[in-house]
């Protein structure tokens, strides 16, 4: 598919610099899904960084999904029943993201203590001396299952690498789910569960809880699995709050930490 190819860095404009945390919009009460993980804890807020902010990469996702759905022949939707496939089961390219770490914030206390996380200097020259205090870019390219075998995919992601491989980014997420799991926000275990991917299908997704939470993701990989998704720039790492979004799509973003632009 020609939208795939050639895919480069994304030129930024290098505006907003600086170590604090940012205002953003009044936000939009959405309709999205509050997911229950691990020991029946429900997670609140998240700290991500957001590739929505990239056009290019957002008609890649489109692409993506328009292409597997196709038109409305009945033909078609048979196929992708029997496979286990609907279209509520993509993620929106207006909140494509990678997740640093889930937060439990069950109060206006708890996200004002976890501004004051990213706002203190401490915790911001923290993770700069991570990132060396330089641009970090990633790499998104192929499509994986989650849970290895794509006959019963669970998930599908697109894996996600840093481009020149130096460990700053994963360094620096260290650095991050450290402060919040000290903080009593985030599970102890997180660091040692953290996977950096994009995910493309989820299956908790599906409206029809019924129909299972697996799906037969054989010929999306025949088809989709070398793609060359691009490589972009992590802005900054975001609180973000689940099932609210602001005026552009994009979760909620509660405040930020900016990285590096230059």
């Amino acid at each position: 598919m020609e939208l795939f190819k050639n895919s480069s860095k994304q030129s930024l404009s290098l505006q907003n610099r600086g170590h604090s945390s940012t205002a953003h919009p009044t936000p939009l009460a959405g309709k999205g899904k509050q997911i229950v993980q691990g020991r029946g804890e429900v997670f609140t807020h998240f700290i991500s960084f957001p590739l929505a902010i990239y056009p290019e990469l957002k008609k890649k996702v489109d692409a993506f999904r328009n292409s597997i759905l196709g038109n409305n022949n009945d033909n078609k939707q048979r196929t992708l029943a029997e496979k286990g496939i609907e279209e509520s089961m993509f993620v929106s390219p207006n909140t494509f993201h990678l997740t640093v770490v889930m937060l439990k914030l069950e109060n206006e206390k708890d996200v004002d203590a976890a501004l004051a996380i990213l706002k203190d200097k401490s915790f911001s020259a923290s993770v700069m001396h991570a990132l060396d205090n330089r641009p970090v870019f990633v790499r998104l390219k192929g499509l994986e299952s989650m849970n290895g075998s794509l006959d019963k995919t669970r998930v599908l992601y697109a894996p996600v690498e840093e481009v020149g491989d130096e460990g700053r980014l994963l360094r620096a997420c260290h650095v991050i789910i450290d402060a919040f799991v000290n903080a009593k926000f985030a599970a102890e275990n997180a660091k040692s569960r953290l996977k950096l991917h994009a995910t493309m299908m989820n299956a908790s997704y599906r409206r029809d809880k019924s129909k299972g939470m697996t799906f037969d993701a054989r010929e999306i990989h025949k088809e989709f699995g070398e793609i060359n998704w691009g490589e972009y720039l992590i802005r900054e790492a975001q609180l973000s709050k689940r099932s609210w979004y602001d005026s552009s799509g994009y979760y909620h973003c509660c405040g930020s930490l900016p990285f590096p632009l230059e």
